[in-house]
């Protein structure tokens, strides 16, 4: 039998993997030239080829969960053209970045990765290939960052530090790294009593991975998370009521599983990932919530029934000294409770929000992400709207909307725990 408190405390430490990122300069070739435009972009059923009527310095793609997506970045480059759709990409768009660098982000039909790449022989045109995988290794490739590719011209330049395969795709040779250091647990705010429940906020995206950029003024999600989750944490500070940490408070890069992680050893009771959506319609809009599904639950469950180390899978549980049967037993009790504690959570964040938020018909989803899957930490992924609908869009960057989701999150909180210890008390 699991022994657990009025605020369901199972708690472990996953060991997670830190990835590292190289970043190359833009190459420079004598005098300044004006930028390429993307003329063209064709998509077929497994590749995306691009088309410019000049030289790019170079580009890169990365993946991006919540939804799926795959963002290019192509630097010296403005888009001249339209998104298109077909195979794979359900839909696409284009926007300048910044100054210097073209965005094009993929809303994929189902996942997929860029598995190579190649320049024509003048550069001028690029084919990215797209290969269908399981939702775990789109979430591995989401995690391991960005992929470059440089043209024919700056990969002979820059031939003496990088090696490239007959697809003219970078293979960057990361270096041997130290033994994996968890980052340092983030400030925990409110009451200084260990006793009262600790909810951990997660804003979605941050550093380079921007998520959806807003219709309006080509803003990034990132920073309405960020805000939004400042504006939970400011609310339950006042309330006295609840324990609060975020997971970042800066506009910092954190890998999928290590945000998780905080959430496990901080023996949290609570955690919450905030995020905002986009679509390829501008009238879609509505906020929805995400709670793990039962097939990503089943699937979940039997690899941490296949870990190596046991004792970290539940807290309280040495699973090592169980047989296997009562190995999956537990972990199944486990997570079950979990995901019944996240669905009963969801209900009650959409009560508390539904003044303040418009919701989809279809509010309560089911999916994967892998910020939901701490088998002992009850988790909900909040999409509070669509970056591509106007007037969601303005809610969510404007200080009044912020702070009003902000209370209304707070308030689901407060009454969440509310109900927990009333249970409890029973």
């Amino acid at each position: 039998m699991l022994l657990r408190s009025p605020f369901g405390q199972i708690f472990g430490i996953r060991r997670t993997m830190s990835m590292l990122m190289m970043l190359f300069p833009a190459l420079s070739f004598g005098a300044p030239v004006e930028a390429a435009t993307i003329r063209d972009m064709q998509i077929t059923e497994n590749a995306i080829t691009l088309a410019f009527d000049g030289m790019i310095e170079k580009a890169s793609a990365f993946a991006l969960v919540g939804p799926q997506r795959i963002a290019i970045d192509i630097n010296g480059a403005t888009p001249a053209t339209t998104g298109s759709s077909g195979g794979l990409v359900a839909a696409s768009r284009l926007g300048q970045f910044n100054a210097q660098t073209a965005r094009i982000v993929l809303d994929l039909a189902r996942p997929a990765i860029v598995s190579a790449a190649n320049f024509g022989r003048d550069g001028r045109t690029l084919t990215l290939n797209l290969k269908p995988v399981d939702h775990v290794r789109f979430a591995s490739a989401a995690q391991a960052g960005r992929t470059s590719f440089l043209p024919p011209l700056a990969f002979r330049a820059a031939s003496t530090s990088v090696n490239n395969n007959r697809n003219n795709a970078v293979n960057v040779a990361l270096p041997k790294t130290s033994p994996y250091r968890k980052p340092a647990l983030p400030k925990t705010f409110g009451p200084n009593d260990l006793s009262l429940p600790l909810v951990v906020i997660d804003a979605g995206h941050g550093g380079h991975d921007p998520g959806a950029i807003s219709v309006l003024d080509s803003r990034h999600e990132k920073n309405a998370t960020l805000a939004i989750a400042r504006a939970v944490r400011d609310a339950l500070v006042r309330s006295g009521q609840v324990r609060v940490a975020l997971t970042r408070d800066s506009d910092i890069f954190l890998p999928l599983p290590e945000r998780v992680d905080i959430a496990r050893r901080m023996k949290a009771n609570l955690f919450i990932s905030i995020h905002a959506d986009s679509a390829a319609s501008p009238q879609a809009r509505g906020a929805s919530i995400y709670t793990l599904s039962d097939v990503a639950s089943d699937k979940e469950a039997a690899r941490l029934a296949a870990t190596e180390n046991k004792a970290d899978v539940i807290s309280g549980v040495d699973l090592g000294r169980q047989s296997s049967d009562v190995q999956s037993i537990l972990i199944d009790l486990a997570q079950r409770e979990t995901m019944n504690m996240s669905s009963a959570f969801a209900m009650v964040l959409r009560r508390e929000t539904a003044s303040t938020l418009p919701y989809r018909n279809d509010f309560h989803q089911f999916a994967n992400f892998r910020v939901l899957k701490a088998p002992d930490v009850p988790s909900v992924l909040m999409e509070t709207g669509y970056l591509s609908n106007e007037d969601d869009a303005r809610q969510l960057f404007s200080s009044e909307g912020q702070q009003r989701i902000g209370r209304g999150i707070a308030g689901a909180i407060q009454a969440h725990f509310a109900r927990r210890i009333a249970l409890a008390s029973r």
